[in-house]
């Protein structure tokens, strides 16, 4: 019989145990082994302490295909993986694993977090749509009420028509959200330190200063990444010059919202709040947050979950099939732009 070379890429599943068998499909599998040389039983959860099997594939690998709870790559591990030369991350942030080892040894690195920021970005639009049409205080009241009662007059001044929303930072949610707005008669304020207003304006918005888009917006949507400069941006003065019944939404990261400011001003009800992560993450047990009528709470689902997760899985897999044809990835993660993103 005559043997071909297989000169497909050899590739290492890493990632936490359970993410693989939720992440590809059985198609995404089948497309993953025509790409690359693979052992799809086999997922390293850490490489530290490596089993013999994936001491093994960690040597032989040229590409690592990662995903939520992927290891750190530090020296010692690339020490072991001598021939590693990609690193394609089927989720959001890098920061948890790529060290700057792996930008030493010019490793290429590429992540989905275009792909994550599409269920954020929609998550956001429903949220700016409920608030400004006052959904979530109407159905409540409507709960209450049970009774005939004049909706007209309560909600005299609430709807999506010419009203402002401000994006706190033009980052790769924060832009999507701003494009799905575009079709909307909505009015939208942009602050972000890195962008002027021609490039604002290119957005559909309006660049200003974070006080006067927090004064003059009726919903205020935070979109920066989590960084040392952006730990609790939205404070008490930005909270203060929030205008009554205006509604914060956070699908960020909590620390960037002082929340120990925040709610005062929702347990007042002087203001409404879309938390989709606070700080901490998981709120105590008896904080005013899960029962507030004027917050609505979710347990950070804002990002990819349920079937939203293969849309990571079919940018990984067109990154991979790039590098095979030896094409640079589409959407490479830099590391000079790294201690600006999420």
């Amino acid at each position: 019989m005559h043997h071909t070379t297989d000169n497909r890429p050899s590739a290492l599943l890493a990632m936490s145990p359970g993410i693989a068998d939720r992440l590809l499909t059985a198609a995404h599998r089948t497309r993953l082994t025509g790409l690359v040389r693979t052992d799809l039983a086999l997922t390293a959860h850490q490489l530290t302490d490596p089993t013999p099997a994936v001491a093994a594939a960690l040597a032989d690998a040229e590409l690592l295909l990662t995903s939520w709870g992927a290891p750190p790559l530090t020296a010692e591990v690339l020490a072991a993986a001598p021939r590693l030369r990609a690193v394609v991350h089927a989720a959001g942030t890098v920061k948890h694993h790529i060290t700057e080892a792996c930008w030493e040894r010019g490793i290429t690195v590429t992540s989905a977090a275009a792909a994550n920021a599409v269920p954020v970005a929609e998550y956001t639009l429903a949220a700016i749509l409920f608030a400004g049409k006052n959904v979530l205080g109407s159905a409540r009241r409507y709960r209450e009420l049970r009774t005939e009662h004049d909706w007209r007059a309560e909600l005299d001044g609430a709807g999506n028509y010419r009203r402002t929303v401000g994006l706190v930072g033009a980052s790769r949610i924060g832009r999507r959200v701003a494009e799905l707005l575009r079709p909307f008669d909505l009015d939208v304020l942009l602050y972000d330190p890195y962008v002027d207003a021609e490039a604002a304006a290119a957005l559909g918005a309006a660049a200003v200063p974070l006080d006067e888009l927090c004064a003059r917006s009726s919903i205020v949507s935070v979109h920066a990444p989590q960084l040392a400069a952006t730990h609790h941006m939205i404070g008490a003065a930005q909270l203060a010059a929030m205008a009554d019944g205006a509604t914060l939404i956070n699908t960020s990261r909590g620390s960037l919202v002082d929340e120990r400011a925040l709610l005062p001003e929702l347990v007042s009800g002087r203001l409404h709040a879309v938390l989709d992560v606070t700080e901490p993450e998981l709120p105590p047990a008896d904080s005013p947050l899960y029962d507030l009528p004027n917050v609505l709470l979710t347990p950070h689902v804002a990002g990819s979950l349920g079937n939203e997760i293969h849309r990571m899985a079919d940018q990984a897999l067109d990154e991979i099939e790039r590098y095979t044809k030896g094409l640079p990835f589409a959407d490479p993660v830099l590391p000079a732009a790294l201690h600006l993103s999420a």
